[in-house]
């Protein structure tokens, strides 16, 4: 399939630009309609989206240069070209916290219920934007016989994208059936890190292109420092919450 959905003045829109822009979408337009909800201003949401998108963008660029550093440190011009590929959802996250972090301390909000209300969307953000690489032809998986993997450069591999955004998607589903039951601020926003951090451990074992430091997969130390702070936080705020 190819790359680009279409031209504009002599600009090349990519279709994964095109499904990472919609996911965005549809994260603010549900973390908006939690907002009513739980009592947040729409305003903060919306502004806060206009902070926290760029610095995830930014953080997702800057993660994927660190460790690949080798070739950026010789190519210093592409480290902020943002068309050229190579953005990670790890770096993305932190951005997107920090900004969070920062934002909500200006503005005096409770930071996890901010938290819960935003971060509801992500999955399924994250859930459309997995089918641009897809259309990339990365982000794929080893050499599999299974009869759903598919084809890249001449060979059957397993379809890690697809996998991810299945994953991603339960967590969706989970997380809006759970929000209204939820016992202390702040554990949708961990429910959905720890859940997120729990899958991509795993398929990250499958994939090919993973970012190393040293013989470890990076995503993969990520994810596991992830779950035990996701852990340790639930048992400090629910116990808090009782």
């Amino acid at each position: 399939m190819d790359r680009v959905a279409f031209t504009v003045f002599g600009i090349d829109i990519m279709w994964y630009g095109i499904l990472m822009a919609t996911g965005m979408i549809l994260g603010v337009l549900l973390a908006i309609r939690e907002a009513k909800r739980v009592n947040i201003s729409e305003d903060d949401i919306l502004n806060l989206a206009i902070i926290a998108i760029p610095s995830g963008l930014l953080g997702a660029r800057l993660y994927y240069v660190i460790f690949n550093w080798s070739y950026y440190s010789q190519n210093v011009s592409e480290i902020l070209n943002f068309r050229g590929g190579g953005m990670a959802i790890h770096g993305a996250l932190i951005g997107g916290i920090l900004a969070g972090l920062i934002y909500t301390k200006i503005k005096n909000i409770n930071f996890f219920k901010m938290a819960d209300t935003v971060m509801i969307g992500i999955p399924l953000a994250q859930a459309i934007g997995r089918w641009g690489n897809y259309i990339n032809g990365e982000a794929h998986g080893g050499v599999t016989d299974l009869p759903w993997g598919i084809m890249v450069d001449g060979m059957k591999v397993h379809p890690t994208f697809l996998y991810e955004s299945i994953w991603d998607l339960g967590i969706f589903i989970f997380l809006w059936m759970f929000r209204k039951k939820k016992q202390y601020e702040g554990q949708l926003a961990i429910y959905y890190l720890g859940l997120y951090s729990l899958g991509r451990f795993f398929i990250e074992g499958l994939r090919t292109d993973s970012l190393m430091i040293g013989p470890l997969r990076m995503a993969q130390v990520i994810s596991l420092v992830t779950i035990i702070l996701c852990i340790i936080l639930h048992k400090i705020l629910s116990k808090k919450a009782k």
